[in-house]
């Protein structure tokens, strides 16, 4: 294979990379914890959307407990972005570790 190939495909792969990454920006994940009393929403950039409280959960004496179900929910939620990124760079990239390319 000549270099022109390998620029060439090299080329192709990152501006398929740079699509996936814009649609993947734009995705929503949702993510609950504690049987749903905690639900967050975050994008494909990990930023946070929406955070829903469902007010039964709210015990001013046990603030640790909806401390910690806040941040389980928003932490599941960036494993599962960062999850579907690395699915998806893993298609174009057809599972090689490509330095620069990491997610």
């Amino acid at each position: 294979m000549g270099m022109g190939k390998i620029l060439k495909q090299a080329q192709k792969m990152q501006q398929q990379m740079g699509q996936m990454q814009e649609e993947l920006a734009r995705k929503e994940y949702e993510v609950a914890a504690g049987g749903g009393m905690v639900k967050v929403v975050i994008n494909g950039e990990q930023k946070i959307l929406r955070l829903e409280i469902k007010k039964e959960v709210v015990d001013p004496d046990d603030v640790e407990t909806l401390q910690d179900l806040i941040l389980a929910a928003m932490n599941q939620a960036v494993e599962t972005s960062q999850s579907e990124m690395k699915r998806e760079m893993e298609k174009i990239t057809g599972g090689l570790n490509i330095p620069g390319f990491s997610f």
